[in-house]
């Protein structure tokens, strides 16, 4: 049987003793805080500084606010109260706030008020023309992905709402034609008077004009057969031509069999010039000319397109295939009109040929790797699968100070495997 002593020296009592000397307590020579501090001592902060006032109490100085929110991220920290308590207990945290202990307050009127879109834009712009007289990027080329991550918000309001608003019109269109029909049968059969029995009205919900509205909207949307507009709209890029945009969406798309075999496409279709006059000949050998010019005004710009038609479709045995959504019944006078904006697809055909040039094909090879690698590590190893704040700006500045820090991140570890190439080495 074992002694007491075991007991008495494993639960000693009184204040446990760590055995070392505070001095000797450091951060790794290599650790990422050292790495921002050194970008930070380039960066110009006079947007910053312009956002903070020099009246009332004095607070906490902002660039020191700024190096703990963009170390935080790259932690992989984002939430402030987490960054609250770091500041209280990690080595790294004090050493930046110079023992100095902000509280959550103070790091929400820091990110909500002094910290906006534009400041945080330069510093980022900063950094990169850093990183560009360093040759470790060129700012030559642009790689575009997307990915999907969580909103902040009610799953049903996220996910729902459009589909209810959308068919809560027919809904209460339903609803108000069963109410007139029940007010007529009681006018005709003179219940009212007979019974005292009044005139039934729709029911009255708080915020109905706004949904109304939203009613209207989509009843008009779906009467004019339009569609919900897709989030791969044209984005506009200064200084960057069309033709050197990569869209690999179509390139992918010209790949399929349906793509080929679509014979109500003009691509598939045969072109051929009689007296200085274009006309395509469809699969059945009928010609389509041209009729007539149309233009178009979207989003600011004008767009032309050329409508081709055929004269007479009738005999066709081709004409399920080729007009767009054909009844047999309804649409047997029905001809082929198409509509081809000739510039548009002039600059989609460049395009193309730049993706199957070899330049191309090495710029379709490491998008893959710089931009579809990014996603995958940022979801699945770091977790960063929703947005802690709402509303589009606060949801802007708080991924591009997850870019930042990820950025500074891969700096770091950048400068550290070229320091390790000279170890042991000596001039």
């Amino acid at each position: 049987m074992q002694k007491q002593d075991y007991y008495n020296e494993f639960f000693e009592l009184g204040q446990q003793k760590i055995n070392f000397s505070f001095f000797e307590l450091c951060l790794p020579d290599d650790d990422p805080v050292y790495t921002l501090k050194k970008v930070m001592e380039d960066l110009d902060f006079s947007g910053l500084l312009a956002n903070c006032s020099d009246k009332g109490r004095i607070g906490f100085n902002p660039i020191m606010m700024y190096a703990v929110v963009t170390y935080a991220n790259m932690r992989g920290v984002r939430a402030v109260d987490r960054i609250v308590e770091l500041c209280e207990r990690d080595l790294a945290f004090i050493w930046l706030t110079k023992g100095q202990k902000p509280k959550r307050d103070a790091f929400y009127d820091f990110k909500n008020k002094k910290l906006t879109a534009d400041v945080l834009d330069e510093l980022n712009y900063q950094f990169l023309r850093r990183l560009q007289k360093e040759g470790l990027i060129t700012l030559k080329s642009l790689f575009i992905d997307g990915t999907k991550i969580e909103a902040n918000a009610n799953r049903y309001t996220f996910v729902w709402r459009g589909t209810l608003n959308y068919h809560l019109a027919g809904l209460l269109d339903t609803i108000d034609s069963l109410y007139q029909k029940y007010n007529v049968l009681i006018d005709e059969n003179e219940y009212g008077i007979k019974y005292d029995i009044p005139h039934a009205h729709m029911f009255v919900i708080e915020g109905m004009d706004k949904v109304r509205s939203v009613i209207e909207k989509n009843r008009k949307r779906k009467l004019s057969k339009h569609k919900k507009l897709a989030n791969n709209t044209v984005i506009e890029i200064d200084n960057c031509s069309p033709l050197e945009i990569l869209k690999l969406q179509d390139h992918e798309k010209r790949k399929t069999r349906a793509y080929a075999e679509d014979i109500s496409k003009y691509y598939n279709m045969k072109v051929e010039v009689f007296e200085d006059e274009q006309f395509y000949i469809c699969h059945d050998g009928r010609e389509l000319r041209h009729i007539r010019t149309e233009t178009k005004e979207q989003n600011g710009d004008t767009q032309t397109f050329e409508v081709y038609s055929c004269a007479d479709c009738s005999g066709c045995e081709h004409k399920a295939r080729c007009l767009y959504k054909y009844n047999a019944e309804k649409d047997t006078e029905r001809n082929k009109v198409m509509k081809i904006n000739e510039q548009w697809e002039e600059l989609r055909e460049k395009s193309h040929a730049n993706i199957q040039s070899e330049r191309g094909i090495l710029k379709r090879q490491t998008r893959s790797i710089q931009t579809e690698g990014h996603f995958g590590d940022i979801k699945e190893n770091e977790n960063f699968r929703r947005f802690n704040y709402r509303s589009a700006d606060k949801v802007y500045k708080e991924f591009m100070l997850y870019a930042i820090g990820r950025n500074i991140n891969k700096y770091c570890r950048f400068l550290n495997e070229k320091l390790k190439k000279f170890e042991g080495k000596t001039v």
